[in-house]
């Protein structure tokens, strides 16, 4: 067993995949996916359902590793905007080497920061942490471990 993906549903997919990929260094993985058909219709209990999207490979992880896939439906469901404390999946979270050049470069394509940069100290090793948004608004953990 292992874990494959997680996935973003993105109301412009190929806007969101690009914000991952400038930002968080992520890769565009071939083939690009267009789902539709009767299967597709019988496996989300959606009529007429058709996705559109990739698979970003993620830094730090080799050919077959975990990805982040971002899929945008024909048709999109009303959506609260997500928040940090709603029950459900809350955010991801990349390991960086700045917090604060890395929380500029999410504010300049277009994403925005949720809380403020903070540091603390989590027994013997700092740690220095963000909570932002990307340009859609899903929330993304940014982090840094040091030893204290």
């Amino acid at each position: 067993m292992k874990f494959v993906h997680t996935n973003i549903v993105a109301r412009d997919w190929r806007t969101l995949a690009r914000f991952y990929v400038d930002v968080f260094s992520c890769e565009v993985l071939q083939p690009e996916r267009d789902l539709k058909g009767e299967w597709l219709d019988r496996l989300t209990a959606l009529p007429d359902a058709h996705i559109q999207g990739a698979h970003l490979r993620l830094p730090g992880y080799p050919d077959g590793g975990p990805t982040l896939e971002v899929f945008q439906y024909g048709a999109e469901a009303a959506a609260d905007r997500p928040a940090i404390h709603r029950p459900g999946f809350a955010h991801i979270a990349f390991a960086v080497e700045d917090v604060a050049a890395c929380a500029d470069d999410i504010l300049a394509h277009g994403g925005a920061l949720l809380g403020e940069i903070v540091e603390t100290k989590v027994g013997q090793r700092l740690l220095t942490v963000a909570y932002t948004r990307d340009i859609e608004g899903n929330l993304v953990e940014i982090q840094r471990w040091e030893q204290g």
